[in-house]
């Protein structure tokens, strides 16, 4: 169930981001600790779709999380993969890539918090950059503006380093 993640990682959340391979077992492993630590119900179906999610290896759209489905469990239908997506995007064990309408596992899932990708529109890639300083450049930003943030959506698309050498 491990494969590459293809996101960055940085122990402490404040130095330089850098890359790493997302093992997914101890991903899921990591989510069911912290669903029972918080008292969450983590369901069979619930730890189904994350399970896909963490072996997928990149960005994994809903449709294509329901077809597998659909090969293992007879009555599942949009509504039952959309709300498993919620709960795991509400308690942040998962992030949504909105412009490319896409799930993918979050390298820290014992914790809320908002990142910035880069997105390569070669592979599909998508790198989770896990530095608190764009967030909360963002997040001085809009109060200098007197704006009152709900969410952090950064995502940049362009070329992964992989694929502009190939």
């Amino acid at each position: 169930m491990s494969g590459p993640h293809n996101h960055s990682h940085d122990a402490g959340h404040k130095h330089g981001p850098h890359e790493h391979r997302h093992d997914g077992e101890s991903f899921v492993r990591t989510v069911a600790a912290a669903c029972e630590a918080r008292g969450l119900r983590l369901t069979p179906l619930r730890l189904r779709v994350l399970e896909m999610i963490a072996a997928a290896g990149k960005p994994v759209k809903a449709y294509d999380l329901l077809d597998r489905l659909k090969d293992e469990r007879a009555g599942a239908a949009p509504p039952t993969i959309y709300r498993a997506l919620d709960f795991l995007l509400e308690n942040s064990f998962i992030h949504k890539l909105e412009s490319i309408n896409a799930y993918v596992s979050c390298h820290h899932p014992e914790e809320a918090h908002q990142v910035p990708f880069l997105i390569c529109d070669v592979c599909a890639s998508a790198t989770e950059i896990c530095d608190e300083g764009v967030a909360a450049l963002l997040a001085r930003q809009a109060r200098e503006h007197g704006f009152k943030p709900r969410a952090q959506t950064l995502e940049v698309h362009g070329t992964c380093a992989n694929c502009t050498q190939a």
